[in-house]
């Protein structure tokens, strides 16, 4: 394999390459509220208990809510939400209520109070598990309680900011399990 030729990029754009994985909504409820962001910034941190982060910003209305709730659900979107997507990430759920304004579907969770979207492939229900990181990073550590995930299509096409306002959708998948350890699957 050749070595490919690098330039220098500007440092604060590295997200463009890095983004952790699929965008989610993020929908939450506290105290007769319920609102819905856009979030990108998440990672996976434990397999047993399922243990996920997330950066949620202090200026975003869900963060009130989140903080105090110290609960929420988070929801996978596919392609046939983009649009919604950014629109949803594009104003303030202290001036709309985003479920009604986006014609999405508010459905009861069983373990939390926030509602799961209807319309997304997957919910995952998710209590704090850790707010160590809260006051100095917006990081907050969450436990996936019960998960919702549709049976089809098993390969959803999921959506990936890239930065600059343009996504890529999942594509086509490719098959390495044979290199792998069993323990390592």
């Amino acid at each position: 394999m050749q070595p490919i030729a690098k330039q220098d990029f500007p440092v604060h754009q590295v997200r463009r390459f890095l983004e952790p994985g699929p965008v989610v909504l993020v929908s939450s409820a506290h105290d007769g509220q319920r609102d819905i962001m856009t979030m990108g910034w998440h990672m996976v941190m434990e397999f047993a208990p399922s243990l996920l982060a997330c950066v949620i910003s202090r200026a975003n209305h869900s963060f009130g809510l989140i903080r105090a709730s110290r609960q929420c659900v988070i929801n996978l979107p596919t392609e046939p939400l983009l649009d919604t997507v950014v629109r949803i990430g594009n104003c303030s759920g202290g001036e709309v209520d985003k479920f009604a304004a986006f014609g999405l579907t508010a459905k009861r969770a069983s373990c939390v109070d926030a509602p799961l979207i209807a319309q997304c492939h997957a919910s995952f229900e998710c209590r704090l598990h850790d707010d160590a990181l809260v006051d100095r990073y917006n990081l907050f550590v969450w436990e996936v309680v019960k998960a919702h995930v549709a049976p089809t299509p098993k390969l959803p096409r999921t959506l990936h900011y890239r930065g600059d306002g343009q996504f890529m959708v999942s594509g086509s998948e490719r098959s390495r399990r044979r290199l792998f350890k069993p323990e390592m699957l």
